[in-house]
């Protein structure tokens, strides 16, 4: 797997990408239902997943890295360096989507070190990351690689309850 961070030029996603990036989210319809992230988990459209990666990439200290395979997109994980609680330390995973047409091949568990080993290399101690409380497979999935819950609350943006996982470093 390559793994390489996201730099727009201009803000602007070339047509190939942006073409590659619509078909990874929409892959993951089961997710985006329970997410309500997008209005129509079935019809999700380019300049939604434009608009989803620019509110991602506006955030300060945020990262969006672009995982391939065999020449393929294969995956995303969007990070920040700092969460916005000025209190927590501790930098986090916004997303990690996996195209479902590779789930449970480890994809996923490989792009999660890769972001995890760049945070060590960092000197970073942990990083966290929210779950809804509805996606009993993600909160599965992050349990096995080893993130605990360190408390319950809502998330940012749209007061979904959440978990929120963290794994030390």
């Amino acid at each position: 797997m390559i793994v390489e961070p996201y730099a727009p030029a201009d803000h602007a996603l070339p047509g190939p990408l942006l073409t590659e990036l619509t078909g990874l989210y929409a892959s993951n319809r089961d997710f985006h239902a329970i997410t309500g992230d997008f209005p129509d988990p079935d019809g999700i459209r380019p300049e939604q997943v434009a608009a989803a990666l620019a509110d991602e990439l506006a955030r300060p200290g945020a990262e969006v890295l672009l995982a391939r395979s065999e020449g393929r997109l294969i995956g995303i994980a969007a990070t920040l360096d700092h969460h916005p609680d000025p209190d927590d330390p501790d930098p986090w995973i916004g997303l990690l989507m996996v195209d479902a047409r590779a789930h449970r091949s480890g994809h996923g568990r490989a792009l999660a070190g890769i972001v995890e080993d760049r945070f060590r290399s960092e000197g970073r101690t942990g990083v966290k990351l929210a779950v809804l409380e509805n996606n009993p497979r993600a909160l599965a999935f992050w349990a096995s690689l080893g993130y605990e819950e360190t408390d319950r609350r809502a998330d940012l943006a749209q007061g979904r309850p959440c978990r929120v996982l963290r794994k030390g470093l």
